[in-house]
Parts: C-alpha cells; sequence; structure tokens
C-alpha cells in the first residue's frame, strides 16, 4: 500500500512538472535557447515556433494585426534556427522538417481568412519555412546516400 501511495505521488509531481514546463513563455522559452546546450536547441526552437503560431492565429482573429506579423516573423526565424541547430548536431531532422511542415500548412489556413493586404508576411514566412524543409530534405537525403555509399563494398 505505502509503495503505491509513493508511485502515485510521483507521478503526480511529474505530470506536475510536465505541465509546468509547457506553460513557459515566449521570452522564457526564448532565454531557454540562448544558452541551451546544442542538441536541445531544435526543440526548444520549434517549440518557440509553435507557441508564437498559436500566439498569430489567437491575434489574426482579435484583428491585431502588427502584433500578429511580429509573430509570424518569430514563427520563420525560430523554423531557421530549428533547422541550423538540426543541421549542426545531425540530431532532430525529420522531426523539424515535420513540425515546420504541419506550421507552414497552418500558416496557408489562417492566410486564408486574412484581407489580401495582410496576406503577404504570411506568404513569405511560408516561403521561408518551405526553405527550411528542403534544406532538411537535402541534408537527410545526402547523408543517407553518403552512408550506402560507405556500406557498399568496392
Amino acid at each position: 500500500m505505502r509503495r503505491l501511495t509513493i508511485l502515485l505521488l510521483l507521478m503526480t509531481f511529474a505530470v506536475a512538472l510536465r505541465a509546468a514546463a509547457k506553460d513557459e513563455t515566449v521570452d522564457e522559452l526564448k532565454s531557454r535557447f540562448a544558452s541551451a546546450r546544442p542538441e536541445d536547441r531544435p526543440e526548444l526552437a520549434v517549440r518557440i515556433a509553435q507557441h508564437q503560431l498559436r500566439d498569430a492565429d489567437k491575434l489574426y482573429a482579435d484583428g491585431k494585426v502588427e502584433s500578429a506579423r511580429a509573430a509570424v516573423e518569430d514563427i520563420a526565424s525560430y523554423s531557421e534556427k530549428a533547422r541550423d541547430a538540426a543541421i549542426e548536431t545531425k540530431k532532430r531532422l525529420k522531426n523539424v522538417e515535420i513540425d515546420v511542415r504541419k506550421m507552414a500548412e497552418k500558416l496557408r489556413d489562417i492566410k486564408r481568412t486574412l484581407a489580401f493586404e495582410d496576406q503577404a508576411p504570411l506568404e513569405e514566412a511560408i516561403r521561408r519555412m518551405e526553405d527550411v524543409r528542403t534544406t532538411l530534405l537535402k541534408e537527410m537525403f545526402t547523408d543517407s546516400k553518403k552512408k550506402d555509399n560507405k556500406k557498399e563494398p568496392k
């Protein structure tokens, strides 16, 4: 019985810690990113971009276009930082590519709801994110080809 109680307390504590980590603000995440280990940077940059994507969606819905544009710039910028960190460490390449693709899709959905004059910043961010994806895909497949060439006997 005592073990069960301790186990339940530990599980509750772990869930509370995880929830607290998810509630970090963008500024806290950005400060963590600046001092993070290189292998942790891709995930942090993606989390910042995802957080800013949620914020941009809300800001556009509330009619706060200028604030939303700043968030959209952060989305593209931190997607590029995630790409750079993933390539540098050769870690999370596939995950970053998938996350950036999903965020670009969401930006396309948001863009369709906006007036024509408000669409240009989103279009530019989407283009930058597609460049991120292309670079990551090239990196993944050129690395796999190099590995395949090393495995083949000559």
